[in-house]
């Protein structure tokens, strides 16, 4: 408001997805709104629902300030449609350092270490993971980043983007394996806190908060780089790399060794007024991205942030990760069409209810994609 003049009038909400397709398909969407990923941007965009950004923000800066796999992302049909604004590190595992060091435990370096130390802690009497997959209306999300870093760690980038673009089925080998090692944790009641209900019951934004009871409700949570936001608000005595620390989920193959994941938030326009463009020019600026940088908990994809900006070693870390990586691939999940995306979330709740109806439910997949994509 004090950089361009506007009076912003915000609303937010944990059911994005639903609540903005609601107000979009009833004619009363907002002048600009945060996008949940690029899959739901690319139908609101298809669809004649947001404004082309081509003309709001300054092209060459923002090839300047962005990688181009950013500009890819937020663009549709050769146009721009959205900017991101905020980008998070996913398939991270978090630990409570001072307890997991007490115990004797050390960083897996591959999946069957992570495995082995799962059923070490189960057999020294604790639980092993802390899981949480409640997130109202988008339930089940936080599963989907288990079953895409899994798929990206196991069969490698290039399976990962034709599993995604739907040029392979959900019922493909390397797909089904992704979800039977996620069965190898969420399938076994001894590794999770609270059993197969608990997964289910609570929510993702408090899941990690048993690593610091004392003693240890669990020892490992995986989660996004913005999980330590949460645990900060919680535990605002924690220090960060010291009482907490994180690290990457390990791979499957050799080959996916440095494979990362991100996801991000982009802003996009439904209502083209000059307070829209004013706050979407203010909202892709450095400026803007270094406020909710500096409060933690996020990162940014502007590349005029500094790393000195960051206020933790946890947070800069994150950042170098996703700056250096290797092969980074966006959230699969976000870059589906919605209803394949929505049928994702839901179908991993009932897998882990039930996780011997995995056969019919990747044949559900299936049929979802099969008409959405068509």
């Amino acid at each position: 408001e004090e950089r361009t003049g506007v009076t912003v009038e915000y609303e937010g909400t944990r059911d994005l997805n639903a609540v903005l397709t609601t107000r979009v398909q009833a004619g009363n969407p907002p002048d600009v709104a945060v996008l949940p990923g690029p899959g739901q941007m690319a139908e609101f965009a298809r669809q004649g629902h947001l404004v082309p950004l081509d003309d709001v923000v300054d092209a060459e800066r923002m090839r300047q300030e962005y990688a181009q796999t950013w500009l890819d992302l937020g663009t549709v049909d050769g146009r721009l449609y959205g900017v991101f604004v905020k980008t998070s590190l996913k398939g991270l595992v978090w630990y409570n350092r001072p307890a997991f060091e007490a115990a004797g435990y050390t960083v897996p370096q591959t999946w069957d270490d992570l495995m082995r130390l799962t059923e070490r802690i189960a057999a020294d009497g604790r639980t092993p993971w802390c899981v949480g997959l409640e997130s109202g209306s988008a339930s089940g999300w936080p599963a989907t980043d288990w079953i895409e870093v899994l798929l990206l760690k196991a069969a490698g980038p290039e399976v990962y983007d034709r599993w995604y673009r739907h040029e392979i089925s959900w019922e493909d080998p390397a797909v089904r394996q992704a979800w039977e090692r996620f069965a190898q944790v969420v399938g076994e009641p001894r590794y999770v806190y609270g059993g197969r209900q608990g997964v289910l019951a609570t929510n993702f934004a408090q899941a990690a908060f048993p690593l610091f009871s004392d003693p240890p409700g669990c020892y490992l949570h995986h989660q996004a780089t913005f999980i330590q936001d949460f645990i900060r608000q919680q535990f605002p005595n924690l220090r960060p790399g010291e009482d907490f620390d994180f690290f990457p989920f390990p791979a499957v193959d050799d080959r996916s060794q440095n494979a990362v994941v991100a996801a991000g938030d982009l802003v996009g326009i439904f209502r083209d007024t000059p307070q829209a463009r004013a706050l979407v020019r203010y909202l892709a600026s450095a400026e803007a991205q270094a406020v909710w940088v500096r409060r933690g908990g996020a990162l940014s994809p502007n590349r005029q942030v500094s790393l000195d900006d960051y206020p933790d070693p946890l947070s800069r870390r994150a950042a170098e990760v996703l700056r250096s990586a290797e092969v980074a691939r966006f959230d699969a999940s976000d870059l589906m069409p919605e209803a394949v995306n929505s049928a994702f979330w839901r179908a991993t709740l009932d897998f882990v209810q039930e996780p011997r109806r995995l056969g019919a439910l990747l044949a559900h997949l299936e049929r979802v994609a099969r008409e959405a994509y068509r």
